[in-house]
This record gives C-alpha cells, sequence and structure tokens, in this order.
C-alpha cells in the first residue's frame, strides 16, 4: 500500500489492473444504455468511427508494451516501483500513458456502437478513475524514481493526449 506526503495510506492506488477497471466501465456504459434506451440514436453505421477509434487503440496499446519491451522495463501497472528505465520513444512521444490512452479509445469505440450519448459516462468515470488511482501514484513513483528527466518528459508530453 502507497503512502501520501501526510503518511495516509491510498488503499486504491495501483490496485485494480486498468484492464478490469474498462471492463467495468464499459458495462457501465452498456448498463446505462438499458436504463435510457429512447436517448439511443439510430446509427446508419457506426462501424467507420468504431473501426478507427480501434485502429488507434490498436496502435497506441501495442505500441505502448513494444517500446516497454524494448527498453526492457517493468510493464507491471501494480509495481511502477519496478520500472528500470524511463521510456519516452514510440507512442510515448505523444502520451505518457498511451497503453490506458488505447483502452479509453477502445471504451469510446463501444460507445460509438452502442450509439447513445449517454454510454458516454463510462469512458469518464474509465479516465477519472485511472487519473486519481493508477496514474497519479505512478507519477508520484516517476518523480522520485527519474527526477528532473521526467519532469522535462512531462512539461513536453501530455498525460492523455
Amino acid at each position: 500500500m502507497t503512502e501520501d506526503r501526510q503518511g495516509r495510506q491510498r488503499w486504491l492506488d495501483c490496485r485494480l489492473p486498468p484492464p478490469l477497471v474498462a471492463a467495468v466501465a464499459a458495462a457501465i456504459a452498456w448498463g446505462l444504455v438499458q436504463l435510457a434506451p429512447m436517448w439511443t440514436r439510430d446509427a446508419r453505421s457506426p462501424w467507420p468511427l468504431v473501426g478507427v477509434l480501434l485502429l488507434l487503440a490498436g496502435a497506441f496499446g501495442v505500441g505502448g508494451v513494444l517500446a516497454f519491451r524494448r527498453r526492457r522495463t517493468s510493464i507491471n501497472p501494480h509495481a511502477p516501483q519496478r520500472a528500470s528505465t524511463l521510456v519516452v520513444q514510440g507512442p510515448y512521444r505523444f502520451s505518457r500513458n498511451p497503453m490506458y490512452l488505447a483502452l479509453a479509445l477502445a471504451l469510446l469505440a463501444w460507445c460509438a456502437w452502442l450509439s447513445n450519448p449517454v454510454s458516454l459516462l463510462g469512458p469518464v468515470l474509465f479516465v477519472a478513475y485511472l487519473t486519481r488511482w493508477q496514474i497519479g501514484p505512478e507519477e508520484r513513483v516517476m518523480r522520485e524514481k527519474f527526477g528532473d528527466e521526467y519532469q522535462r518528459y512531462c512539461a513536453r508530453v501530455r498525460r492523455w493526449f
């Protein structure tokens, strides 16, 4: 369990696997559509938008994993302290969290498929949860571990995109 500056333990920090959080967000999106079917739009074909979003998700997700593998550093989201190298290549030039961005894009594809604006609450909750309980703790560890190099990276690359 990690602690904040005042020594309080943050029991949700880096606890839940981000893909699980994304699955819960997808279920929330679907559930909201079931509760508000009157807002479902009669989309002619969501496939082009769904396809583009899934291609982007794949590019960011696979690219992020490959960048970590190339640098031989830990990809474990439960233990950011195991990172041995600051990865800034590949999709990390555009986003500090391309693997999480990939999950968010996949959720947006799901919402496009559902064709109901109410479903967008799922990705919003996903981004909010990850920003607070996954990315925030990871960034604290990266600042401690990589210091000024990480600060310069944060100054030039956005958290999400």
